[in-house]
């Protein structure tokens, strides 16, 4: 067996779910019918977005003894990509509007790209960058050379 080159679903574990949907929701997405009082469900661009209670994530994953404060960094990033560096700062500061709080403005930065990063509510972070190695398809998938 080898697992297809997908995502499907990615959950973020959140404190108050009604809190982060209506983050997401003033982003502009629109919460699935499929959503409850216990999770949150966005269909994006070919993969959807969950959120569901941070303790009840780790509980179903079956993690025990899971502390009740947030880490600092949980190693994990999501990244939206755009198509230009006016669209990077156009991005954050929209971000910013909704509630989200800059954690990095957008510069230039080393790999020859421009990014910045926003904290939702819950301190999940996102990269809104600019790669003009990698450019977006017409769905605004991001193309990988081979």
């Amino acid at each position: 067996m080898a697992f297809e080159r997908r995502i499907s679903l990615i959950t973020l574990g959140v404190e108050d779910i009604a809190e982060a949907t209506a983050f997401y929701e003033r982003l502009g997405w629109k919460k699935s019918s499929a959503s409850q009082e216990s999770v949150s469900f966005f269909g994006l661009n070919g993969i959807a977005l969950g959120l569901f209670g941070r303790k009840a994530l780790a509980e179903d994953a079956g993690l025990k003894g899971v502390p009740d404060d947030k880490p600092a960094f949980s190693g994990v990033t999501l990244a939206y990509n755009v198509g230009s560096e006016s669209e990077v700062d156009a991005a954050l500061a929209f971000a910013e509007s909704c509630g989200a709080r800059i954690v990095k403005p957008a510069e230039k930065v080393f790999w020859g790209g421009y990014s910045g990063y926003f904290a939702d509510p819950d301190g999940h972070l996102w990269e809104v960058a600019f790669n003009p190695f990698s450019p977006l398809d017409e769905n605004g998938h991001m193309t990988l050379p081979d």
